[in-house]
Parts: structure tokens; sequence; C-alpha cells
């Protein structure tokens, strides 16, 4: 099996959450694998307390409930100890660019802690399988593992099924190049984004609004013809990290505005 080609650490991670909304949910479960270059692995598991319920229905899906966590640290206590795990590597995980690391940067976030992921090379596994099969990561396990996968929704056993099928997509696809930053283009859909939410991404070197009513719209220009979007925006219930950005667009607008004077 071919295994991935790495000039720097890789880190493949799952989440178990409370719910999916970035805003709201909470983690309940991390598991994250590091690929080192010399082939080695290390492994940082935890539950952790949501400080939230988590919903009846949540819960049947992944199998913790809040008995299962009421004694475990929360996201604050282990943040600085996971964030200085995490430093200087690429990430990846299975609809990681969309669920799991807004997710997680919204939760450092949350307790004051700033993240920038968008530096990191990230491979989204799912994207591979998408593009290639279009299935989900069970159905990716027994397709190209041959195997079935126990524990699903277990934050382990999923993280540790997609670096297999990772590796199974490497033998079985020629057109794939074994390394970090042609897999982070191919699984990238084509857009640079901005934020983790991809409420805004790039397009020829300008934010781009990527929903709503200014869908398609350069951010500079409703902000300058509609001011008080930014204040809207601000003020609703949108990830921290997209209020981030939004602030830093405003505030080299400003910067320039007074750099012209």
């Amino acid at each position: 099996m071919a295994h991935l080609a790495l000039t720097k650490p890789i880190i493949f991670f799952d989440l178990e959450t409370t719910g999916t909304d970035h805003s709201r949910d909470r983690i309940v479960e991390l598991a994250l694998v590091k690929l080192k270059t010399d082939g080695t692995r290390e492994s940082f598991i935890k539950r952790i307390n949501p400080t939230i319920p988590i919903p009846v229905e949540t819960s049947a899906i992944h199998g913790i409930y809040d008995a299962d966590v009421k004694d475990a640290p929360t996201f604050k206590q282990i943040a600085h100890q996971l964030f200085d795990w995490m430093k200087n590597c690429d990430l990846g995980g299975y609809n990681s660019s969309k669920f799991d690391i807004p997710l997680l940067a919204e939760e450092f976030l949350r307790v004051g802690i700033t993240v920038d992921f968008t530096e990191r090379q990230m491979i989204d596994v799912q994207q591979i399988f998408f593009k290639m099969e279009s299935r989900t990561l069970s159905a990716a396990y027994q397709f190209y593992c041959n195997k079935q996968l126990e524990n699903a929704h277990s934050a382990e056993a999923d993280v540790l099924a997609t670096i297999d099928v990772l590796e199974s997509q490497l033998d079985r696809y020629s057109d794939l190049k074994n390394d970090v930053k042609s897999l982070h283009d191919f699984t990238s859909g084509g857009e640079e984004m901005v934020d983790y939410a991809r409420r805004i991404v790039l397009k020829d070197g300008h934010p781009i609004f990527n929903f709503g009513k200014h869908k398609g719209r350069k951010v500079e220009d409703i902000f300058t013809t509609e001011p008080q979007y930014y204040d809207w925006m601000m003020q609703a219930d949108f990830p921290l990290h997209t209020k981030q950005k939004i602030s830093e667009i405003l505030n080299k607008m400003k910067l320039g505005k007074l750099s012209s004077k």
C-alpha cells in the first residue's frame, strides 16, 4: 500500500460533537493521528465535556451521552496542549474542510486562541472519494480497503479508517499525486476559502461573498455601498472566524483609505 509522501508532519483528525452548527455546537470527542516524515505516528485522543447538553438524537449516532463526559476535561482545559501538539502540521480528515476544521477553529477561538489553519495544506479525503466514487466513509472503507468499518462514528475508528482509505486511493488512482500540496489542491474544490465556514472565498485575489443576496459580489464593494451589512454580520449568528475575517477586510479598507490621503 502506498504511503503518503511527506515533507512535514500531517495530522488526520475526526470530531464527535453535540451537533453540526459551527457556531453553537461543541466537541465531545476528538481523535488526532499525526503522521511524521519518518513514518511513525502519534495519537491525541480525548473525550471532552462540552459544557452543554448533548441532544439525545445526537448521542444515538455516536454513542456518547452526557454521563460519559461529565468528568472529562473541557476544551478550554486541553486547548493549549492540543494547539502546541498541532503546531507546524498540515491537516487532513473526512469531510474535514466543511465540518471538522471550522468547528475545531471555532472552539480554539472561543477560548481565546487565535488559529489560522488556512495557512496549512489540507486534505479532505471525502472530496477524493466523492470525485471518484461518491460514497460514505463506511462505503469508502469497504470499497477501497475491502473491510467493514467497525465502530463507525467513533472518532478514533473513523480517523484511522480515513488514513487507510487515503493510502488505498493513492494506490488505486495513478493520476493522484502523492504529495500533500497536490492533494490539498485536488480536494479544495477549486476555491480558496477566506473563512473556514466558506461564507467568503477568494476570486481573482478578491474576497467574494459565498452566500445570501450578495453571493458572487466583492466584500469590499458591499461594505462600501452598504456599511450596515458589516454591522449586521457582526451581530448575527455567524462563526467567530467569519467575523474575524470580515473585520480584517474592513480594517484593510480603512487603512487603504488613510494611506491614500
